[in-house]
This record gives C-alpha cells, structure tokens and sequence, in this order.
C-alpha cells in the first residue's frame, strides 16, 4: 500500500500496428525492459501495464497494447482486448512508423477522440526510415501533437516526456479529494469499518485505507474503528464530530446510532463522487422504482476477489433490492474490467463503488448506460435507497441531495395531476 494505487493514476496507452514499435518506446521511456521485443510482428499478446512516476504531473500507468492490426483467431481476441483499453485511457499513444499512416492509425484516433481524450502521434524508427511530409502536414493541420523518436539510438524521450506533461488530464488529480472538503482541519470524523470475511488479512480495504489518507492529508481528526465500537466512541467524544462514514453494508446498523445531527455517508458515495457522477447516479437510483418482476439487472463489480459466503454484490444487494420491492428480478453478475456490449436488455446497472477502476473507466461505464438508455447507479446509493435513508447520506452533498428532492417533488407532482394517489 506504499505506492499510488493504479486506479488513482493517468492511464496513458500506446496503441499501433504490430511491429511498429510500442514496446521499444515503452522500454525507452521508462529505462527498463518492461516489454519483449522482438522483430517477429505480434509479439506483444496481452497489454502490458507499467507504473511509473514522470515529475512534476505524478503518477502514471503505461499500457502496451497488442497491434491493432492483428489478424486470425487469435489474433482477432488480442484486437478485442486491446480496444478495450480505449475505455481505460486518460491519455492515448499513436506509434507509427515514421512514413507511415493509414487507415488503422486513422481508426484509433477515431476511437481517442469519440472519448474526447487527448493524443500523441509518435513517428518511430526514425534512424531508419524519413519521415512522410504529407504525414507531417495532416498532422499538423490537426493540431496533434507529433514526437520524432528512434529507440534504437534514445532520441526523442524528452520530446515524449514533455508532450506528456503538455497534454495529461491534470484536471484528474485536481479532484483526487475524498472527504477532506467535508470536514475541516481540526473537525472529528469517525470511519466505521466492519471487519468481515471477505475483508483482505492485515489491510484495509482500498476505499478505507484512501480515506484514512485523504482526512490526515486534510488536518481532520480521524477516529476509526468497528462498528461494535461506535456506540461508545461517540458517548466518550468531548468533540461532535463532523462526519461519520461506514461501508454501505452496514448502514442499518450505524444509521441508528449516529444522532440525526451528524452528518452520515459511505465509502461507495464518496467514491461515486471521485470516480464517476454522483448527481446522475443519484437520479438514476429513482429507478429502482419502475423495475417489475423479472426484469434484468447487471451487478458490475470491479473487485476481483473470489466471493465468499455473504457477497455484498451477489447476495446482499440482491436480497436487499428484491426484498424492498417485494418481487423477483434477473440478476447477472459480472466482474473486473468486463463490461457487457449488450447494456439495452437490462432495467438497471448497479456497479460497486469503483474504486479499482480509473475515472476514465468509470465514466465510460456512466456514458455507454446513457447511450443504451439504462440507468447506473452504485452499491452505497442503492443500499441506503432500499433501507429508506437516501436523503440522509446526501446531505453532506447539497447538490446531488438537491437533485433528488427535485426529482421527487416532480415526481410526486405528476402523480397529483393523474391521480395516482
């Protein structure tokens, strides 16, 4: 837990032809032999990730992909899993050989600029080959950043390494505030962390562990404990605190026992706002309303742990869904970065908190839901929707509780006017 977690870093991904030479320049930007290379076209099979840290933008993660011109069985599943990464790019990578660019580098660039993210073109090889004028001049034409580089003989890693600083998603890291905007230097909040089966031995859970960062980042007073413990933490406390936040799983519990002027929430709230958008989750948990029996719902959980007894996505959210609507639904399941194509049959998405995911990624999640018209909404929205205290973990979020109450009152408006009542 000493380094910065990959979902917390800029996903910055090199995308090309086969043998165009991806993974010399990933060898050469980091000084390591992080990839094979080869002369031998589609040595690279499945991407290949690599943390580094480029001063002063901080933390990022190099992906090497697989050529996008793969062919044959195979071949066909490496180009499948390398334009899965577009979802995943912060920032992406065009390598290509110094006189060449076509149709495939066309398509990428399609790809990039369909997610609004930014590009570099870098034109490789070039102690061999000389670069195409023409090339240069669409490039240009394009305001697309254009990086002249041999890895053969190092040149052009300054150029790369400052069109990176030039053009990364810096805004990212501007938001990278999990509760330290909530409570003050020097205002108490407690975390409640309950401690079960599926919880990693000797460490926190990833969400838990940011949090406890981001509040002594903060100056906060940062109180945490079971939740066994908070009855009498909060009867010892000379100081109200400011904030409680709980895993949502346990917010029947915790709910009763934190006074109703603290403010309460949970990590996969908070998450909701750091890696996605909580105002549209929020709305889109009213959903959960309109859902008949036997309609499909999809659990997207990013975790990929091996689930265990009381899995929170396989049998407490669906327990807690069904039981307050009081019908059977479809529940599928799916897990790490797989995302089905065919969103349109399902009713409602309910992804996990997110916290293994880039923002990037999260987003793109939010974004192909809209697409299909099918709501999303988290683990910590639906769970405190189906346990009637909604607007009470909104309050610390004036807009996202704001939109609700909204939604409600036109809601409850309409029904008026039909009389629905």
């Amino acid at each position: 837990m000493q380094t910065t977690p990959k979902s917390m870093r800029i996903h910055i991904g090199l995308y090309g032809r086969r043998n165009v030479g991806k993974s010399s320049v990933l060898n050469a930007i980091t000084r390591q032999q992080v990839a094979i290379v080869s002369e031998v076209a589609g040595t690279t099979t499945d991407p290949i990730e690599k943390p580094m840290e480029i001063l002063p933008l901080g933390p990022v993660l190099f992906i090497d992909t697989a050529g996008i011109d793969d062919v044959g069985k195979v071949g066909t599943l490496r180009v499948e899993k390398t334009k899965k990464m577009f979802d995943r790019t912060d920032l992406g990578i065009i390598v290509t050989e110094a006189n060449a660019w076509g149709e495939f580098e066309e398509n990428i660039l399609a790809e990039i600029n369909a997610r609004k993210i930014p590009a570099i073109v870098i034109l490789n090889k070039i102690d061999l080959l000389t670069p195409d004028k023409a090339i240069i001049t669409n490039l240009q034409q394009r305001h697309i950043p254009l990086i002249y580089f041999s890895a053969l003989k190092n040149e052009g890693i300054e150029d790369f390494r400052q069109a990176i600083l030039d053009n990364a998603p810096q805004h990212f890291f501007d938001i990278s505030v999990i509760l330290r905007d909530l409570v003050l230097p020097g205002e108490v909040v407690i975390q409640v962390m309950p401690i079960d089966i599926e919880a990693p031995k000797g460490r926190l859970l990833l969400p838990q562990h940011q949090a406890v960062r981001d509040a002594l980042d903060g100056d906060t007073i940062d109180i945490v404990i079971k939740e066994s413990q908070l009855e009498n933490t909060l009867a010892c406390l000379k100081q109200r605190p400011k904030l409680v936040v709980t895993d949502s799983s346990a917010f029947g519990l915790v709910e009763k026992l934190v006074p109703k002027d603290i403010w309460l929430t949970g990590y996969s709230i908070l998450f909701s706002r750091l890696k996605g958008d909580l105002t549209s989750q929020v709305i889109n948990t009213l959903a959960i309303d309109e859902l008949k029996p036997n309609d499909k719902v999809l659990i997207s959980e990013a975790c990929t742990h091996h689930p265990i007894g009381e899995d929170i996505g396989r049998v407490k959210i669906p327990r807690w869904l069904q039981k307050y609507l009081g019908f059977t639904l479809q529940i599928d399941v799916v897990q790490g970065h797989d995302f089905p194509k065919n969103l349109a049959e399902y009713k409602l998405v309910v992804n996990c908190g997110a916290c293994m995911l880039n923002r990037r990624e999260m987003l793109n999640r939010i974004l192909f839901c809209q697409h299909a018209g099918v709501p999303i909404t988290n683990y910590g929205l639906l769970i405190a929707y189906t346990h009637g205290i909604f607007a009470r973990v909104l309050e610390p979020f004036p807009q996202a509780l704001q939109a609700y109450l909204s939604n409600k009152a036109e809601e409850a408006k309409i029904c008026h006017n039909v009389k629905c009542y």
